[in-house]
């Protein structure tokens, strides 16, 4: 889905993104530059990129972040972490004011698609994506993203109901020009 750049979203429950292009780095890596701003106590959920490598840059605020099980941490501004592909994590506004980051996802593959979609699902409910919209693009997308923890009765039989019910609905016709998911 990349587009025209920069090119902005908004979850509407205090993330702003920013697409800001894609780019190669001089090894001839591609990867997606982005830049968010981020209300206090706000940020992403446990979530696990399963092929790209995520990097944040604190320019102003401070965050909070997490691996799977591991404790919480932080940076302030001039510190970058980052999150290797298969490491389940998660980050927040750690601060009192607006947190300002910037950073990369590489590959960047369906990144920006996926995104833009869960902040579209998450705007329009005003808050977490919508159960359906979920069950759609973690399903198409699992080779690349996974979610928040899922038990696998409910990825195995539940989300697969909902998908049907999506189809049938008609609500997955927003996702027609949907890119094909990468494989592992």
């Amino acid at each position: 889905m990349p587009g025209s750049y920069p090119r902005t979203i908004d979850n509407g429950v205090g993330e702003r993104l920013t697409f800001v292009g894609l780019r190669t780095d001089p090894d001839g890596r591609d990867y997606l530059d982005i830049r968010s701003e981020v209300a206090p106590g706000s940020g992403p959920p446990m979530h696990v990129h399963n092929l790209q490598t995520e990097s944040i840059t604190v320019d102003d605020g401070r965050i909070g972040y997490a691996m799977a099980n591991g404790p919480e941490q932080f940076a302030g501004p001039g510190e970058t972490v980052q999150f290797r592909p298969g490491e389940v994590h998660r980050y927040w506004n750690a601060g009192a004011e607006s947190a300002r980051v910037h950073g990369w996802v590489s590959p960047p593959q369906n990144f920006e698609y996926y995104l833009t979609q869960m902040f579209d699902s998450m705007k329009r409910t005003g808050k977490a994506p919508n159960s359906l919209d979920m069950a759609f693009l973690l399903g198409r997308y699992s080779s690349e993203f996974g979610g928040p923890p899922v038990p696998a009765p409910v990825e195995r039989v539940v989300f697969p109901v909902m998908r049907l019910i999506g189809r049938l609905t008609g609500r997955y016709a927003r996702y027609d020009d949907a890119p094909p998911p990468v494989a592992a």
